[in-house]
């Protein structure tokens, strides 16, 4: 099989961007610690492309044409379109994977209705990650979000549709792919609420996740969600779609709601990879 890697971690741009306001030093540290581990095992997997499922920001598309999926086939990508005296992060150009691209998107547009693009602006929902797992920006990426902002938004049951075909996808090619899915669970970004985390929905959504709990999974309904979780709990659509793709149970590596200066419930999780 050609998928050797798959799994989630938080995007929160407080992450990298107020790091040094965060009130705990050691959960910073411990959390930090735990995505240089998932870059570690990203390495240790040999993979050749990195494809990172996140959620649209207004970054590439806007209310007047806004795609459920969109994925990335550019020889390059740049980022992060935000002030990167804000973000933490220097603008750079990151390597695509075009050929590895383009026949992901011919494979699944078989199954999914897959917009594509040549051009692509990585916010801190893709910036944030490769910060963390590719911080020189030397392993080929092949961004992917899902809209997971402006409704209406695709079901979630089409979303574990998307993981799947994206699995087939992987799996018909030759080179070493991993997947990350990367999105809040519970936060209210941009909002009065900012910082505000639920733990216990947070942790009983990781809970379905890592058992691979499909049918508790696509129970989630959109009205819950925002009452529960807020506006950013719709970013459960990029950790689903992972969980769909890699169809093995999950080991949740790290969750904590003690850092709410980074503003959503910093997670780190991995799934085992099988048939």
């Amino acid at each position: 099989m050609s998928l050797v890697y798959a799994g989630i971690l938080s995007h929160a741009p407080g992450i990298t961007g107020r790091a040094h306001l965060a009130p705990n030093a050691a959960v910073r540290d411990a959390f930090y610690a735990c995505l240089h581990k998932q870059a570690a095992e990203i390495r240790a997997s040999e993979a050749e492309v990195l494809l990172v499922v996140a959620a649209e920001h207004f970054a590439n598309f806007f209310m007047d044409n806004m795609p459920a999926y969109c994925l990335g086939i550019g020889e390059k990508h740049t980022g992060p379109i935000e002030d990167s005296d804000w973000l933490k992060i220097e603008k750079t150009t990151i390597p695509g994977a075009p050929e590895v691209a383009l026949k992901i998107v011919k494979s699944m547009l078989k199954s999914v209705d897959l917009a594509y693009s040549e051009e692509w602006q990585c916010d801190h929902g893709i910036m944030v990650p490769l910060h963390f797992l590719t911080p020189n920006y030397d392993l080929p990426v092949i961004p992917c979000n899902i809209n997971c902002q402006g409704p209406p938004l695709t079901p979630l049951s089409r979303v574990w549709q998307f993981g799947q075909a994206l699995r087939q996808a992987c799996d018909e090619q030759t080179e070493r792919i991993a997947i990350v899915g990367t999105g809040g669970i519970s936060h209210w970004p941009a909002t009065p609420d900012s910082g505000k985390i639920n733990e216990d929905w947070d942790r009983e959504f990781l809970q379905r996740l890592m058992n691979q709990d499909m049918h508790k999974l696509l129970a989630y309904v959109d009205e819950e969600v925002y009452s529960q979780a807020g506006q950013g709990g719709f970013e459960i659509r990029t950790l689903i779609a992972t969980a769909a793709a890699a169809r093995g149970p999950g080991e949740l590596q790290f969750y904590s709601a003690e850092l709410p200066i980074f503003a959503v419930g910093c997670t780190v999780a991995r799934f085992e990879i099988t048939a």
